[in-house]
């Protein structure tokens, strides 16, 4: 039977053990300075539902498809062949797709991944013409990831993505390849578990190609000029099991993320699992200056032919943005 003292003070374990990041969190930086100087932005927008409505704090806790994108370590811990698809509604009529399958091989993971966000028809507009020249461009923005993942251990497991990357801007293409790098670890059978990773670490891409400019004196033909990089992530990362029990279950999870193109973030989530078939979820992201309200979701998991489907949901408001839906489905093989 779980008291509340004993759940207090696995809770105390939880928040004391990460005090020494919040602390270094709490103390900011000038990497805000550093906002919009790199390209691939897509590539930091959440994949999936149950992140999302977890508010992004998933990098030591994402035992699905979406390990893929948070921390390929994770992959390896999957109990069975694993296949999802998420759909997101974005801002400002923009969308974006994710698809991955992860293949299990006794200790080890197989998986390929790919993300694809669309702006959609977007009209261009001049200084001379502010309401449209009536042309109308589209960009296109793709990751597709190949994973490996090794459990060494019950306790210990690593893992690495290689990555292709394009940028499609008018008629402008950036290409370019990455590494995405994790490790997880099981502290014992406390239910607390850490995770370290690199994601989007690789070169510079350099633009191909041309594009038509309307300006006063006609059309003119121009190149591109500056490269793109990719926006490097650092995270830290733990999942605390608070409540264990048979029907019942309740996981924390936190994460500081110290991105190269931006200030620190700090993540935290929960979610609460009902018969291992009900999942209610919210989360925060803290040092994002739209976000006022936590991100909320929640997902259902039936049985299917001997495995499992599960349905997951989760929304993200920005104050001035707008919301953000999402929807993913997910298979075990």
């Amino acid at each position: 039977m779980v008291t509340f003292t004993h759940i207090f003070k696995k809770l105390l374990l939880f928040f004391s053990l990460g005090f020494l990041g919040l602390n270094t969190y709490a103390q900011g930086s000038f990497g805000s300075d550093r906002a919009g100087t790199q390209g691939f932005q897509f590539t930091k927008i959440t994949v999936d539902a149950r992140s999302a409505a977890m508010g992004n704090s998933n990098m030591a806790d994402a035992t699905d498809g979406s390990s893929l994108y948070w921390n390929p370590a994770l992959a390896s811990k999957i109990g069975t062949s694993f296949a999802s698809i998420s759909h997101t509604d974005y801002l400002v009529e923009t969308s974006q797709e994710y698809f991955s399958y992860i293949h299990k091989f006794k200790d080890f993971a197989f998986g390929g991944s790919v993300q694809y966000f669309g702006s959609g028809d977007i009209k261009e507009t001049t200084e001379t013409k502010p309401f449209g020249t009536g042309r109308v461009f589209t960009t296109s923005h793709l990751a597709v990831g190949l994973t490996a993942s090794h459990k060494i251990t019950d306790l210990f497991s690593y893992g690495m993505s290689i990555k292709y990357y394009r940028v499609g801007i008018e008629e402008i293409t950036y290409q370019t390849t990455g590494l995405d790098f994790g490790f997880s670890y099981d502290v014992g059978e406390t239910g607390l578990r850490f995770a370290v990773g690199i994601n989007n670490f690789g070169i510079d891409a350099s633009p191909s190609g041309t594009t038509i400019r309307n300006t006063p004196d006609g059309e003119v033909e121009e190149e591109a000029q500056s490269e793109m990089s990719l926006p490097t992530r650092f995270t830290i990362g733990a999942a605390f099991d608070v409540i264990d029990e048979e029907n019942s279950k309740l996981i924390v999870t936190g994460q500081i993320t110290n991105p190269s193109d931006n200030a620190e973030q700090l993540n935290v989530g929960a979610e609460y699992i009902f018969m291992n078939q009900f999942f209610f979820r919210s989360g925060y992201e803290f040092g994002i200056e739209e976000r006022k309200i936590p991100s909320v979701g929640g997902g259902v998991k039936f049985p299917f032919g001997g495995r499992s489907i599960s349905a997951d949901y989760a929304f993200t408001n920005y104050e001035r943005l707008g919301a953000i839906h999402r929807i993913s489905l997910s298979f075990s093989l």
